[in-house]
């Protein structure tokens, strides 16, 4: 049997003795992701993930208490034990979600359009379910299992175990919650979470009042809805006729809570057109419309001055004008507030970094990233430590800065390079050899950097012909742009068969000043 077919094979008697039982269908089902590294995924990525959506709410706290309540509620009735937790994003777009191991998740603009306790039920314990029955780590296996195949192979022949090879990046988060559920996942939700709400004293009437809504949302094709709740979990008519049969075999009756409901959120639904403000305000900024975003959000704060964001866009706003030391009390302001949001700090680093106050930058940035890693931070911190001659760090910061695809990302892997490239040339330019159909060497120069590199040092090790491995050192004249590549012949003749023993790497190399 071939390689591939023995690979095949072990994937399949692996994935043969990979199943178990959901703990909410009962139905045996493949599982390559046990509960701790659910759990471990969940943990690792809930407070990320909650950062770079806004944050969460803090301008009244009961309503994040409130909303915790009922989804701890509905928790204790569902069919699998995990440690639910439940937040309420600083949010405009209505959206809901959930990662694996029970973190869970509702925006502020959702709450702002449900209508009752029981609408909110329907929204929590559908999370719930999507939690409690791996939908979202059964979407991580279909990835898994598509790319199986094609790098087996290549685990196989490097000794690396599967675990291993399929380490999980930093946008897990996002790409998890961002997932398209099937139509299978958003049934089971639907019809698991009605019980959990009959089961916890909810009226599972509230689910299908709530599925009714969003179908005629979904007609109107609100932008906002089919960028928010709607990508992730599309309403049908079917899905509200779905609901229609499962509500009819449940006990009739139970909580809708729409007084108590509409207590709990009167100052959100009250500040609606202060975020309103806020969103036009943003979209104002980010057209250069500075006077008129800052006319706008004035009158969001007028309205709702507890809000952060509100202030903090105030500071971009000034920063935008450079009015730097305006824009930093702004950013205090903000932080007074809600000490937690990472946004806060990194803006109010990078203007205390222009005020020259070097030392309340760095503390300002590294609160940043402690809270959510960005590039921009890290590139920042990456500036301050190079002015400060202090290379080792910086070269430290703009590492982490130089994965990212951002502007700054790119910016940041520039100045590693001009740190880096002298002291770890081969990092940066690489070498492929051949030979000739005369069997002379050939030599192509890769220069993989955004920057133009000059005074490079060639050294090529390779077989004699009797096998005796020599050694070449060349200095090579003029430039290699970024991006370039240069093929060099060189003067030595070598043996086919001993190709595969020429070594070549660049020992010398500086950066084009």
């Amino acid at each position: 049997m071939k390689l591939s077919g023995l690979i095949i094979a072990a994937v399949v008697m692996a994935l043969t003795g990979a199943c178990s039982t959901n703990p909410v269908t009962g139905k045996k089902e493949l599982s390559l992701i046990s509960e701790s590294q659910e759990l471990n995924i969940g943990q690792r990525q809930y407070a990320p993930l909650r950062q770079s959506q806004g944050g969460d709410y803090e301008v009244d706290a009961k309503v994040a208490a409130y909303v915790n309540d009922i989804g701890q509620r509905l928790a204790a009735v569902s069919d699998r034990k995990l440690p639910y937790e439940f937040k309420v994003l600083n949010n405009s777009v209505p959206n809901a979600w959930a990662l694996p191991g029970g973190k869970i998740a509702i925006n502020r603009g959702l709450l702002t359009e449900l209508n009752s306790e029981a609408e909110l039920a329907a929204v929590l314990s559908h999370e719930i379910v999507h939690a409690a029955a791996k939908h979202s780590a059964q979407g991580m296996q279909r990835g898994m299992l598509l790319q199986g195949l094609v790098v087996a192979a290549s685990i196989a022949t490097q000794g690396k175990s599967y675990a291993n090879a399929a380490e999980i990046g930093a946008s897990l988060g996002a790409q998890l919650v961002n997932q398209k559920y099937g139509r299978d996942a958003e049934r089971e939700s639907d019809q698991y979470g009605m019980k959990y709400m009959s089961r916890a004293g909810y009226d599972p009437q509230g689910a299908v009042d709530l599925q009714k809504t969003f179908v005629k949302l979904s007609k109107n094709k609100r932008q906002d809805w089919l960028g928010g709740l709607f990508s992730s979990h599309p309403p049908s008519q079917e899905r509200v006729q779905n609901n229609i049969s499962i509500a009819a075999a449940l006990p009739k009756g139970g909580i809708i809570g729409r007084e108590r409901y509409q207590k709990m959120m009167a100052r959100l639904k009250k500040n609606r057109p202060a975020y309103k403000k806020y969103d036009e305000a943003q979209k104002a900024l980010s057209k250069g419309q500075a006077t008129q975003a800052k006319g706008l959000i004035k009158q969001a704060i007028t309205m709702e001055p507890r809000e952060g964001h509100f202030h903090s866009l105030l500071g971009d706003i000034e920063q935008r004008n450079k009015l730097y030391s305006n824009a930093r009390k702004y950013y205090n302001k903000a932080i007074q507030l809600n000490s937690d949001f990472f946004y806060y700090y990194l803006q109010r680093g990078l203007v205390n970094n222009r005020l020259n106050n070097n030392s309340a930058a760095s503390s300002d940035l590294e609160k940043s990233v402690s809270l959510l890693p960005t590039a921009n931070a890290y590139k920042a911190l990456g500036d301050i430590a190079s002015n400060e001659r202090r290379y080792g760090d910086a070269k430290k910061y703009y590492a982490k800065a130089a994965g990212n695809d951002s502007a700054a990302g790119k910016a940041a892997y520039s100045s590693l390079v001009k740190l880096d490239l002298a002291d770890n040339p081969a990092t940066y330019i690489k070498v492929r050899t051949g030979v000739d159909r005369s069997g002379r060497l050939l030599a192509e120069l890769h220069n993989t950097t955004p920057v133009a590199v000059t005074d490079i040092v060639l050294q090529i090790r390779y077989p004699d012909s009797s096998g005796r491995m020599r050694q070449l050192r060349q200095s090579l004249q003029g430039q290699l742009r970024a991006g370039e590549k240069n093929l060099l012949k060189l003067n030595i003749s070598v043996n086919r068969a001993y190709l595969r023993n020429v070594q070549g790497s660049v020992t010398g190399a500086r950066v084009v000043r």
